[in-house]
């Protein structure tokens, strides 16, 4: 059986246009490191200090992708977050020394799409901000059908919707994403480097548990009983697979 890709084979890389890159830091040797990382044609890079500027630049521009710090005066990264998905779904990636469990879990529960813990490298940030920017346009080319049904899970990929049981689950992007890929290929197992490379979009994996959190997440919100789950299925020494209806 043919793998259905949640992005299409072929996504569009050249834009007539840079895209335009958030960062919100009150570390200027970090604010400096990232504008340095991503100078590049095509990318324009509006660097704040705090979250407030970040909520009153994302307000009077329209940005690409937003990277926010989550320690920071004023407005810490993770209400930036909360305030920025509440009116978009913008890509955020969270950049932090904040590396518990706890702490990625609730990046994710405010919406973000991908979480970096500093030290980080240059190569690892690159990777991460090009694929976000490759997923999102190739979303504009999806192969993938648009309403998959699995068990009691109905996923409604035009209206950004999905039900269990009847009733709608709210999804923060990230976990939309993964859910519809594992419904899409119900019965298939995949492994955490696969996940990252269909769902997130790039092939660096390293030291991170985002998969698994972002399943943990998952089963919270669509499983009966998540501790004991009957849908998102956990192949011990491989991965994850959505259990066939």
């Amino acid at each position: 059986m043919r793998l259905i890709r949640r992005l299409a084979e072929r996504a569009h890389e050249e834009n007539v246009h840079p895209r335009r890159i958030l960062i919100a830091d009150d570390d200027p040797s970090i604010g400096t490191l990232i504008q340095v990382t991503l100078k590049d044609p095509r990318y324009e890079i509006v660097a704040v200090k705090n979250g407030l500027e970040a909520l009153k630049a994302f307000d009077e521009s329209k940005f690409d992708v937003v990277i926010l710090d989550v320690m920071m005066p004023y407005v810490d990264g993770f209400e930036a977050c909360q305030r920025i998905r509440e009116r978009s779904d913008v890509p955020i990636i969270i950049l932090t020394a904040r590396d518990g469990t706890d702490d990625i879990v609730h990046g994710f529960e405010l919406g973000a799409d991908d979480y970096i813990t500093k030290p980080f490298k240059t190569a690892e940030l690159i990777a991460r901000v090009d694929a976000i920017l490759r997923r999102v346009e190739g979303y504009k080319h999806r192969v993938a059908p648009p309403i998959v049904r699995v068990g009691e899970i109905e996923i409604d990929e035009p209206r950004h919707r999905v039900t269990v049981r009847g009733k709608e689950v709210n999804l923060t992007p990230m976990e939309f994403e993964l859910l519809y890929f594992l419904a899409a290929n119900a019965g298939h197992v995949f492994d955490r480097e696969t996940l990252f490379r269909e769902v997130w979009g790039y092939d660096y994996v390293g030291e991170t548990n985002l998969v698994d959190v972002c399943v943990r997440r998952l089963r919270e919100k669509v499983e009966s009983e998540p501790s004991r789950p009957r849908l998102i299925l956990t192949v011990r020494g491989v991965g994850y697979k959505m259990a066939e209806a």
